[in-house]
């Protein structure tokens, strides 16, 4: 596949339109498709041809935002799905199965580590999470024989650490496993992991990629250079697959042969697809990712700078914040911006944390991130609120912390509504 910029995938459709037709990517709202002989249809189902069959498989407006996901990326293929906790589901089922160990971050987003830590665990897949401050070595002390995945993200959500991408790859490398990177808080316009070392990468469109809270979806890019066959550890990839006719996907598909599993199996048997109409809406969003990208990014920067100076709050969390943990690893691997996601503590507590809360009126709370709007969470009130104080505290979650996804707006307009927020607590 040819290599493009972000910003020029970000601008340039993959749709190719004929003279006369909408410039714009049509939506093919449908679930099935037209033959005119039994071959062509017997070709489709043996993965012999690339056409469309049933939309729970495939369909030109997801083929065009898969296509469009994967050149942003810098892989070779992707598949979209219904959200990003079913692409990352997918992915992992497509390589693991009872008995497999999963090797991941523990700085991931709350569903995720729900998902791998808790359903997965019941489907007889074993999780252990580590500290990825953990030198090299270190994290390879916590491999096993089944270890099949080392799993993290470019930019945890909400935690805000940055991987250190020379560290993880090296230890994917040595374990002989794919190194797979959930990159939806920094995107493609910010970081492409591939081009660090990633094998896999999932991304929760949803947030970033949508931009605008209209609709749920995930997608899954593969760069298209993991050798499956080495060591025999992968035989689903590699040996004979009853349900295609004994064809050996890795064999038949070499580069692209995650991606083809993914969509025949996963797919096939899981239906976790994405919608016509959310596919369009993303692909939309996408003309704009690299601007709201440097927008977002810029704002919070603006935002983590005042808030760091500002009498009423104790602490800010924000990588590309000087001073802050993840400051290095942000210059490295986030050079264009370091996204629009932030925590500060405001003085007071948990009742100052509501009430602050109550006190903005351009920023709204939201249950999101991502949004071209700013929006607010106080998450030991909301979305942690079933966890005892001690129990919120092991999360990471301190009773006066604020996440805050900084908007595109006027920076001027935001700060302006923190800032007379913040001055109301002190009358409190």
């Amino acid at each position: 596949m040819k290599k493009m910029s972000t910003e020029t995938a970000c601008v340039h459709g993959t749709y190719k339109a004929k003279s006369g037709e909408p410039q714009h990517l049509p939506i093919s709202q449908n679930t099935t498709y037209r033959y005119y002989n039994a071959k062509d249809v017997a070709e489709l189902f043996d993965l012999e041809s690339g056409g469309f069959m049933y939309t729970r498989l495939g369909n030109p407006t997801l083929g065009a935002l898969e296509e469009k996901m994967a050149l942003l990326e810098g892989g070779t293929a992707g598949v979209s799905a219904s959200s990003g906790q079913s692409a990352t589901l997918m992915t992992m089922l497509n390589i693991c199965k009872a008995g497999d160990h999963i090797l991941s971050s523990a700085s991931i987003y709350g569903g995720t580590y729900n998902l791998l830590g808790v359903t997965m665990k019941k489907m007889g897949i074993d999780v252990t999470f580590i500290d990825q401050n953990l030198s090299l070595e270190e994290i390879l002390q916590h491999q096993k024989p089944n270890t099949k995945v080392l799993f993290a993200e470019t930019l945890a959500n909400p935690a805000l650490t940055v991987l250190d991408f020379e560290k993880f790859s090296a230890a994917a490398k040595a374990m002989g496993v794919p190194l797979i990177v959930d990159n939806t808080l920094a995107t493609p316009a910010l970081c492409r992991p591939i081009e660090h070392g990633a094998d896999i990468v999932i991304q929760s469109t949803t947030k970033y990629a949508d931009g605008h809270g209209s609709c749920v979806g995930g997608m899954v890019v593969e760069a298209g250079r993991f050798d499956w066959s080495v060591g025999n550890k992968y035989p689903d990839m590699t040996e004979p697959d009853p349900s295609y006719h004994g064809l050996r996907f890795y064999e038949k598909f070499g580069s692209i042969a995650f991606t083809l599993k993914l969509r025949a199996q996963m797919l096939r048997d899981m239906g976790a697809t994405m919608a016509p109409m959310n596919a369009y809406l993303t692909h939309q969003g996408l003309q704009t990712l690299h601007l709201r990208m440097e927008r977002h990014s810029q704002n919070a920067l603006a935002l983590a700078q005042f808030l760091k100076n500002h009498d009423m709050v104790d602490w800010v969390v924000y990588p590309g914040l000087e001073g802050d943990s993840n400051y290095d690893l942000a210059t490295r691997y986030l050079p264009k911006g370091a996204s629009g996601v932030l925590s500060f503590g405001v003085k007071g507590g948990r009742v100052a944390g509501e009430q602050f809360l109550e006190k903005l009126e351009l920023a709204s709370i939201v249950v999101h991130v991502g949004d071209v709007r700013t929006s607010v969470l106080h998450p030991a009130s909301t979305t942690h609120r079933q966890l005892t104080q001690e129990e919120q505290l092991k999360g990471g979650i301190k009773p006066e912390l604020i996440r805050v996804s900084v908007g595109i707006e006027g920076i001027e307009d935001i700060i302006a509504d923190f800032d007379q927020a913040l001055q109301k607590l002190k009358n409190l």
